[in-house]
């Protein structure tokens, strides 16, 4: 058998720039074996969630979902999906995060559209974090797209990134976008000293999402495609208002901003239960949630003021305090934003001037 003759050097270079240069090929599907693998993949292509990276295209039994109140992360557009793995489904819970078989893994894409009025066109990824269930628990992973935005490479250190857009009311911001660390990642996502999940649950899952075959509630979703077992009866399952829902109470809506943005770390299984401030949703304790609750220390964190939350007063309460700065000395969250929540702060501001 003749054998073909031997690629000349310059025709050898042309097939390595070819290589080098080409987008990466896909796996077929999510890739289990990476998904469980000890040592996370390099680049976020290996596991195979998306069919179309760039366009956040998932693959085939990936489920995109939303909150009904998200996470603040300065003003980052958010693209979440959801993998159980085949013959495998979440269980339900009516107040804690629903809990996940060993394989699952939950995805979220932080994004910025050059101009927030148009805000579905000139769409910059910025960052892709894994949350991903392994037989030894929870692993969180952050990946940060490249320039070219067809793939995004594992950045276990962290990173800064400066991000421009222009907002909704037309004016021009520039921030320096902060990817977590790994510390960062367990910081927040942190249930008795364990790594978890914060959003997929039923208070925050049980609304509308427009699917590619149309409309239709999350957790009806997610149970007739066997994504989720236990689900109760339609008129059982709990639900939050969202924010902006001026026609629901402002007591609920405050209460579940707090609940979202605050008590992964305020309750009593997260890292803030020695401040006794607890910002659960189902919180009853009126005291335990900030109201005329002193602080349990003193220093630049209270602004010198004397309760959480001062009834009828903002200006007075430490919450409002630590919510309105960016100094990383005072400023709740500690971590995931530099800039202030202006739509949040002034819900809870307003929420506290009318309390009794």
């Amino acid at each position: 058998m003749r054998l073909p003759p031997p690629l000349s050097l310059r025709s050898l270079v042309a097939v390595i720039v070819v290589c080098l240069c080409s987008p990466p090929l896909l796996a077929d599907g999510v890739n289990d074996e990476a998904l469980m693998a000890k040592r996370p993949a390099r680049q976020l292509s290996a596991y195979g969630l998306f069919s179309d990276p760039s366009s956040q295209q998932p693959s085939d039994g990936v489920v995109p979902y939303g909150l009904q109140v998200p996470l603040f992360t300065d003003y980052a557009k958010k693209y979440r999906f959801v993998y159980v793995p085949s013959g495998g489904a979440a269980t339900y819970d009516d107040t804690e995060v629903f809990d996940f078989p060993v394989g699952s893994v939950l995805v979220k894409t932080f994004a910025y559209p050059a101009d927030f009025r148009a805000p579905d066109t000139s769409i910059r990824l910025i960052e892709t974090r894994l949350l991903i269930h392994q037989g030894g628990g929870w692993a969180a992973w952050a990946y940060v797209w490249n320039d070219e935005q067809t793939e995004a490479t594992l950045k276990v250190a962290g990173k800064v990134l400066p991000v421009a857009f222009i907002d909704n009311q037309g004016e021009a911001q520039s921030i320096n976008y902060i990817v977590p660390n790994k510390n960062q990642c367990k910081g927040c996502h942190s249930f008795n000293r364990a790594i978890t999940p914060i959003g997929p649950k039923a208070r925050y899952l049980n609304k509308g999402f427009a699917y590619a075959g149309g409309k239709a509630n999350q957790i009806a979703y997610w149970r007739d495609r066997a994504v989720l077992t236990g689900v109760p009866a339609d008129d059982k399952l709990p639900t939050t208002p969202s924010m902006d829902d001026v026609g629901a109470p402002i007591d609920r809506r405050a209460r579940a901003y707090l609940d979202i943005n605050c008590a992964h770390c305020h309750r009593l299984e997260g890292p803030g239960s020695t401040s006794g401030l607890f910002l659960t949703y189902g919180e009853a304790n009126k005291t335990a949630w900030g109201y005329l609750k002193r602080p349990v220390a003193a220093g630049r964190g209270s602004g010198g003021l004397a309760y959480d939350i001062a009834p009828g007063d903002a200006d007075a309460s430490i919450v409002h305090f630590r919510m309105a700065s960016t100094d990383p000395g005072i400023m709740m969250p500690e971590v995931g934003r530099t800039m202030v929540d202006k739509e949040g702060l002034t819900l809870i501001r307003d929420w506290i001037n009318q309390l009794k």
